[in-house]
């Protein structure tokens, strides 16, 4: 991992800490033609420039005093690539109407993860997560329930790692990053297994930190109890970590306690049973989903989730948010 492209990240999420025009700073990271990935209803985006004037800079208009706290910041190689990698949240008093949602006027928080494919300190392919259903949970403009038989878990605000240790400035050992790639890629081939088969691989008090649309989840047994249902709405799971043909995770690294990884789309299968009051649509639905892991000695104990839920929810024939001029 270059020091050089380290450092750049963080100039860079440091200028976004505080409120001021940050669309100068995204100029200076990321390259003129960069391509940059952003949940819907954003999508694809070519160009600094662009990003500034699409996302950035409508967000601070609809955010008065905008700033953005970073909870967890890494570093590391995939399949020959350098990426750096974060997750926090964007605060600003909501006063203006973004993407068709309301303004409330009081403070707000956006729940944000990102990754970037660095070369020559300047990020060239970019991934940008927007909770966005939290967001509109939060302001009372969420219209779905999770449907009958699954039981959202809690729904607001979501904290950093509980060892305030995930903002990583300098390169930390290698060999824990690979112990830390390890276990979460060997939990990952796991999943969607009749007998539960990646239970070992977590603490019992675990926390999972769901997209606001499903909730976090506090232990093993309430996890389970939401995982093993939402399986079950999709027939034939089938993930990232595994060469299937039709998804991929575009990285996946470890740097100290933490692990990372992103797809787009990571997961897939076919809606069998309804999924957020939708379907069922018996057709393939794919979904953009990205994970950050904390673990303690050996097992995983804190995991950040993100899914482009409505992204999916396109894919089941009902858009959950307002229309808006772009």
């Amino acid at each position: 991992m270059s020091h050089h492209d380290r450092a750049a990240y963080l100039a860079y999420a440091t200028a976004m800490r505080h409120p001021g025009d940050f669309s100068n700073a995204s100029m200076r990271f990321f390259a003129t033609d960069a391509t940059i990935n952003v949940v819907h209803p954003f999508n694809q985006i070519t160009g600094a420039a662009f990003y500034a004037d699409d996302v950035l800079r409508p967000l601070q208009c609809s955010f008065e005093g905008l700033y953005r706290r970073d909870d967890i910041v890494m570093a590391g190689q995939f399949e020959g690539q350098t990426w750096v990698s974060s997750t926090g949240y964007y605060v600003g008093r909501f006063v203006k109407d973004w993407i068709g949602l309301n303004p409330t006027d009081d403070l707000c928080y956006l729940r944000y993860g990102e990754f970037h494919h660095m070369e020559g300190g300047r990020a060239v392919e970019s991934y940008i997560y927007f909770d966005i259903p939290e967001l509109m949970i939060a302001c009372k403009q969420w219209p779905l329930d999770m449907g009958p038989g699954v039981k959202p878990g809690y729904r607001g605000l979501i904290h950093g790692p509980a060892s305030h240790d995930g903002v990583i400035r300098e390169a930390a050992d290698p060999a824990e990053g690979q112990r830390s790639y390890q276990i979460v890629t060997d939990m990952l081939t796991r999943l969607a297994t009749a007998d539960e088969e990646w239970r070992p691989y977590w603490d019992k008090n675990m926390m999972w930190y769901g997209p606001g649309a499903f909730g976090t989840f506090i232990g093993v047994e309430e996890f389970a109890s939401f995982q093993v249902p939402f399986e079950a709405q999709f027939e034939g799971w089938s993930g990232g970590s595994k060469n299937n043909g039709l998804t991929r995770h575009f990285t996946r690294f470890g740097e100290g306690n933490y692990t990372c990884s992103g797809g787009w789309p990571s997961l897939t299968g076919i809606n069998v049973k309804p999924f957020l009051g939708q379907g069922p649509s018996h057709e393939r639905v794919f979904m953009r989903v990205c994970d950050w892991w904390r673990r303690e000695g050996d097992l995983l104990i804190e995991n950040w989730v993100f899914v482009d839920v409505p992204h999916v929810l396109l894919q089941l024939g009902y858009d959950p948010l307002p229309k808006w001029d772009n």
